[in-house]
């Protein structure tokens, strides 16, 4: 059986400037075997051809929210309305995991200071190793896990690429390589114009996770109807 983890990322993960207003930098990791992610790419699909006649847009959470560029059309309420109802009905009925992890910055410079850690490496690490918890316990075995990340820049994705190619190596805090036998793991990174829908819908869920981890108390939808598919429940995401 195999398996994608898409992982795209909200906020900053800089420890130097920090935004007050928006001090979480999140991980969001969609976890999807194949036949489900060959249904939601029709879906998607589907939507784009309904509301841009073609598929090749590419789905980007800050510009939708924005209304920016080609999502100026958005700016019709009805069609904005429309559109975000046949989003959440593709989220909503789509069958997918969501792996979150992430660091609120502030806590984290309190009880760890600037240290040299990367928060992305720090993050990824947690999110792999819940990945491998749950695909271990399934019964699908043995299982291929193919990681998909955005391409970031070539100094980052270099960093990135020798980080989880020892996590391959070594295994995770919970799941040493002697426990991993039948699963076996690839990762690639992409362009966001290559049009990964996955990785569109690891960044259209990203946001609204962290802006409810930021205040419970402001209405969220989007998070409304992405909440019964986080692994573990909200209140594990946070590492500090």
């Amino acid at each position: 059986m195999k398996y994608y983890l898409f992982i795209d990322e909200t906020g900053d993960h800089g420890l130097k400037k920090i935004d007050i207003n928006f001090p979480i930098f999140l991980l969001s990791g969609i976890l999807i075997k194949t036949t489900d992610l060959d249904h939601l790419e029709l879906l998607l699909k589907k939507l784009k051809t309904k509301y841009w006649s073609t598929e090749s847009l590419i789905l980007h959470s800050r510009e939708i929210r924005k209304c920016s560029n080609e999502y100026k059309i958005l700016l019709d309420d009805h069609l904005k309305n429309q559109f975000y109802k046949d989003l959440n009905q593709i989220l909503l009925l789509s069958k997918f995991l969501i792996i979150p992890s992430g660091i609120n910055k502030v806590k984290y410079v309190k009880i760890y200071g600037h240290l040299n850690d990367d928060p992305y490496e720090i993050c990824i690490s947690k999110t792999i190793d819940q990945v491998l918890t749950n695909l271990k316990h399934r019964k699908s075995l043995p299982i291929e896990l193919q990681i998909i990340l955005e391409k970031r820049g070539q100094k980052e994705d270099q960093k990135l690429d020798t980080h989880i190619s020892k996590i391959i190596v070594n295994g995770t805090q919970k799941n040493p390589t002697s426990s991993l036998k039948n699963i076996r793991i690839n990762f690639e990174f992409k362009d966001k114009k290559d049009n990964i829908n996955g990785l569109q819908i690891a960044d259209l869920i990203a946001y609204p996770i962290a802006k409810y981890i930021l205040n419970q108390s402001i209405k969220n939808p989007a998070f409304d109807i992405i909440s019964k598919k986080i692994y573990h429940g909200i209140s594990k995401i946070l590492i500090a």
